[in-house]
């Protein structure tokens, strides 16, 4: 087979992993932002396919049908995402005399619309949650939440990944909600048609995974735990789903199995069920007609790879495998490594990776990589926020997640901030290592007793420990003359330790005095059970990257010059702007030369990793000039508003970017 992966990123990566061990050619593609991108070394070839905008890349189907016709293409696959539920997609690769590797259009047509999924569902004798489908009219669908009572959900009728959902407690809260999550819709999947259902108060969300061939064998490779989410997001993912019920166990595969022999299912799929935590009812969500995120953690505890039992089934082979030969052996867990910042309300985060640090496996299996970055990779705003999963399998529940932690605890990605302290922590939460959580569990957090949710890390000790690190390196280059070193903790040399030292952390100066030789074991409080601190040392940029109770943190020494460029730029900033918090894209502009504006009032609204940020006046005054327009591309800290100084005051307008996160497609 000669197979275009119709994707990017560690999804691209892990597809033509599994083509190359199995003797096929992959074509990959890619488009400006993508240039140079790890999947692109790892195919046969690679062929660049158009602009940033994914409507004329990634999204166009004439360009992807195009470019695997000219470069003789027998198949694709398009991974998840993208265009891998699209109907129209699926048809002209097979128009096109192509392999499709996925379900039949027939199947995507059925299950791509929820009101149709739930139909079939209800025709099948699948538990449904109480809703309602059956029209679009807000006063028939405000009476249909009246009659299932609130809390009632209101969710998109097309597409998935957490947009266009809306929770709704009351009447009064009802109609601004139904107008958000269709307008949501509308711009995320091209429909605006929304679902009622019943809220159902204590969900878990676990999936089963399906795998079929084109004739008419379907079996099922178990249950999946997927509750830990944030904002609809899956955070940690786990296989086989913990504190089930056989009753309840044996009736969320044998459903999953029964919807998807109902439409003669022939590929990798997932039939998804909200599971009531109090009672252990289950109810049909939806089905994902395409290999999921998470399918590593099934992979793990199945010896199977799904991939390539979805190559083999594209090219009309039977599956190699019965329902009798599926055995389950242990536990897994995926964590999803995302660019984004937890303290800052998981704002987005660019920039580019200087430092990896893999954690290695202790045993054939125990931890798995996979990942669209590697050093000298640069997070840009274009793309979803996660760069990288990792994987951990144990015997058991306990010990995959006791690796689990154990491998956040060595990971490094230098040079973008990521969530892999909040991951730690999460990892090492009371009803996380109980497996009680809902879906509920991480927002509820956020929004509940500060005293609950993450500690903040001691920068100051933080920054200590990696100007202690960074003078160690340096005296170790002086002997051996090379620029690159990785260390873990060490003891200072005296004459280095009383001299303070400068670092920046994520623009802001940090000065700190590095760890006396007396008292070096302090570089091991920042690192779990008085380990070494994790760390990577690259003197010729003057940077460290260290890993500080699961928190990857990068510093940069600067130079004289530097701190006084620094200062220069400090006094030449513009306290009457409104900048970009990060690079993006510009949504939309509200903002225009010549008018008042009031505090809280909206300007601008950009776009970075498929999320949309409002930045909006944080003072009354009138705006002067605005230096963008809707589709531009900014850099963090580009001036996108000014405003006209007050005579005798300071100006009441400032950047105000509140960056509180909507979901974007």
């Amino acid at each position: 087979m000669r197979i275009l992966i119709a994707n990017r990123g560690e999804i691209a990566r892990r597809i033509i992993r599994t083509a190359n061990d199995l003797g096929h050619q992959t074509i990959a593609v890619f488009n400006n932002p993508d240039r140079g991108a790890p999947h692109t070394a790892d195919a046969t070839i690679a062929v660049h396919i158009g602009p940033a905008d994914l409507s004329q890349s990634y999204l166009s189907i004439d360009k992807l049908v195009s470019v695997a016709i000219e470069h003789g293409a027998t198949a694709v696959h398009p991974g998840y995402g993208f265009l891998a539920e699209r109907l129209d997609f699926a048809q002209a690769v097979i128009d096109a005399g192509m392999a499709w590797v996925g379900p039949s259009p027939g199947s995507i047509a059925t299950m791509g619309s929820k009101i149709e999924a739930r139909r079939l569902a209800a025709s099948a004798r699948v538990p449904l949650i109480p809703g309602f489908d059956t029209s679009q009219d807000p006063m028939e669908l405000l009476a249909a939440a009246k009659d299932i009572g609130f809390p009632v959900l209101i969710k998109a009728a097309f597409g998935g990944g957490g947009k266009g959902i809306r929770i709704v407690n009351n009447e009064g809260e009802f109609g601004g909600a139904l107008e958000e999550a269709s307008t949501e819709a509308e711009r995320s999947f091209g429909n605006g048609a929304v679902i009622v259902e019943r809220f159902v108060q204590s969900p878990r969300h676990i999936e089963v995974q399906i795998i079929g061939d084109q004739h008419g064998t379907v079996i099922e490779l178990g249950t999946r735990e997927c509750s830990l989410q944030r904002r609809y997001q899956k955070v940690i993912e786990e296989a086989p789903a913990p504190n089930l019920s056989e009753q309840t166990d044996t009736g969320l595969r044998r459903d999953a199995l029964l919807l998807a022999r109902s439409i003669g299912y022939d590929s990798a799929g997932t039939v998804e069920f909200v599971v009531d935590g109090t009672t252990g009812e289950h109810f049909f969500l939806e089905m994902n007609t395409r290999l999921q995120v998470e399918h590593p953690v099934t992979e793990a505890i199945t010896g199977l790879d799904l991939v390539a039992l979805m190559l083999r089934v594209s090219e009309g082979e039977p599956l190699p495998i019965s329902q009798e030969d599926v055995t389950f052996t242990g536990h897994a867990f995926e964590a999803r490594i995302n660019a984004e910042d937890p303290a800052a309300g998981f704002m987005p985060q660019t920039g580019t990776v200087f430092a990896l640090a893999i954690p290695a496996a202790t045993s054939p299996g125990s931890v798995r990589w996979d990942a669209a970055i590697e050093v000298g990779s640069v997070i840009s705003p274009h793309f979803d926020a996660m760069i990288a999963k990792l994987i951990t399998y144990g015997p058991d529940r306990a010990d995959a997640l006791r690796r689990l932690g154990a491998a956040l605890d060595q990971l490094i990605v230098g040079g973008v901030p990521t969530n892999t302290g909040f991951l730690r922590w999460l990892v090492a939460h009371p009803s996380v290592q109980a497996a009680t959580a809902t879906t509920r569990f991480i927002d509820e957090l956020f929004a509940g007793d500060l005293a609950h949710q993450p500690p903040l890390i001691d920068l100051e000790l933080a920054a200590a420990t990696a100007a202690t690190l960074f003078l160690a390196a340096e005296s170790t280059q002086r002997a051996s003359g090379n620029l690159w070193e990785q260390v873990g903790a060490y003891r200072a040399t005296p004459h280095r330790a009383d001299a303070a030292i400068t670092l920046i952390h994520r623009g802001e100066q940090v000065q700190v005095t590095p760890i006396p030789a007396s008292t070096s074991e302090r570089a091991d409080l920042s690192a779990p059970r008085g380990q070494a601190t994790p760390a990577v040392i690259d003197l010729g940029n003057r940077q460290i990257a260290i890993n500080v109770q699961g928190h990857c943190l990068t510093f940069t020494v600067p130079t004289a010059s530097d701190l006084v460029h620094a200062e220069q730029e400090s006094r030449h900033e513009d306290a009457s702007a409104l900048v970009a918090p990060f690079p993006a894209v510009v949504v939309e502009v509200a903002a225009i030369a010549g008018d008042d504006v009031l505090a809280g009032d909206t300007l601008i609204v950009i776009e970075a990793m498929k999320m949309l940020h409002t930045l909006t006046a944080n003072g009354d005054g009138t705006i002067d000039a605005v230096s963008v327009s809707p589709d531009d591309t900014v850099e963090g800290g580009a001036v996108l508003v000014t405003f006209m100084k007050a005579e005798e005051e300071d100006p009441a307008t400032s950047s105000s970017n509140d960056a509180s996160p909507k979901e974007s497609p």
